[in-house]
């Protein structure tokens, strides 16, 4: 005689059903098998307990005591499986997209139209400074403002963002504009946080802002740009950012400087289709705001 701990677990499906339906037919039916099928694998899951759980007659099978003990403890475990299965399809379906603060609002405003054409992918879009861990799961994807080297990674630039200068009406009030914006020479600025100095803004402004005078910084785009609207001092902004406040002005057309974004994720994320839907609704929304996020003046 078989060990009970030897049966097949999955025996257990056969009898619940026939259980449920009370005649090998029915069983059959629900279980698209052969009636001949559903007794087999009863009289195996029998002989690896030791002890029946049906009686077979006429009228069709009726549980024995043993058979009605054991009915709901089944059903509760296909219960358990169930959740088991749908709570992995869902974890399947949510994709966590890490976006820098700064283009947090981009992608946001995009939502509510990635959920009417991707009703069944879950987009959870994370806003932070610092790149995650991919690797350590901390995001499925993330779109970057810096260079990540990580040959485990695939990266790829899905972008540009271009920055210019720019003041406020109530500190130009108090400090004409620069005649030359490359030289800052005696200007309040407001700036990067020093452990963003490999930044391309950073570097523009060690260039050309040696002697103004640092009064705030920041590592926060949005920070930034709360600060010269404020009037504290001069900024270089990312001018996607800096066009949307109607009190800040442009003191130079040109774009001063500009850093790639690149999307960065998993190598074998990319295998699933939830993944795959969320790359192309990046990569489309960046190029749809393309001019826009290299720093086109406003009109």
């Amino acid at each position: 005689m078989a060990a009970v701990d030897d049966f097949n677990w999955d025996d257990l499906r056969f009898f619940l059903r026939a259980a449920q339906t009370r005649t090998l037919a029915g069983a059959a039916r629900s279980m698209g098998v052969e009636h001949t099928t559903i007794g087999r694998r009863l009289s195996a899951l029998e002989r690896a307990l030791g002890a029946p759980l049906v009686l077979r007659g006429p009228d069709g099978l009726t549980l024995t005591p043993l058979g009605e003990r054991i009915a709901p403890l089944v059903q509760e475990v296909e219960r358990a499986v169930s959740a088991a299965r749908e709570a992995a399809r869902s974890q399947r379906k949510r994709v966590r997209l890490s976006v820098p603060q700064a283009l947090t609002g981009l992608f946001t405003e995009a939502l509510a139209q990635f959920r009417h054409e991707h009703a069944d992918v879950t987009l959870e879009i994370i806003g932070a400074n610092r790149p995650p861990d991919l690797k350590r799961g901390d995001a499925d994807l993330a779109v970057l403002v810096r260079t990540v080297i990580d040959e485990d990674l695939v990266r790829r630039v899905i972008g540009e963002v271009g920055w210019s200068l720019y003041g406020a009406e109530c500190y130009l009030a108090r400090r004409p504009a620069p005649v030359d914006p490359n030289d800052l020479t005696g200007h309040d600025i407001v700036a990067l946080a020093s452990d963003s100095t490999a930044a391309p803004a950073s570097q523009w402004l060690a260039k050309h802002a040696a002697n103004a005078t640092v009064v705030s910084r920041s590592n926060a785009s949005a920070s930034l740009v709360a600060a010269a609207v404020a009037g504290a001092g001069l900024a270089l902004l990312p001018s996607f950012l800096a066009e949307a406040e109607p009190t800040l002005k442009r003191l130079t057309p040109n774009v001063l400087t500009k850093h790639p974004v690149w999307l960065a994720y998993r190598r074998e994320a990319r295998i699933a289709e939830p993944v795959k839907v969320v790359i192309r609704f990046a990569i489309d929304l960046m190029r749809k705001h393309a001019e826009r996020l290299k720093g086109a003046p406003r009109h």
